[in-house]
């Protein structure tokens, strides 16, 4: 979004300074931390395929 600020064009990122939770979903629940879960469930996330971007 371009706005003008005393003839200078600001560019503002969407969303920017706004924070987000990681949702991951494992075993068929969606989690945000793996505090809970146990060595199982652990272990799956530790062995699955991580995907770069």
């Amino acid at each position: 979004m371009m706005e003008t600020n005393e003839n200078k064009a600001v560019c503002k990122e969407v969303g920017n300074g706004v924070g987000f939770e990681r949702i991951r979903r494992i075993t068929g629940y969606l989690v945000g931390t793996l505090d809970r879960f146990n060595n199982g469930k652990r272990a799956e996330e530790k062995d699955r395929v991580k995907h770069s971007v």
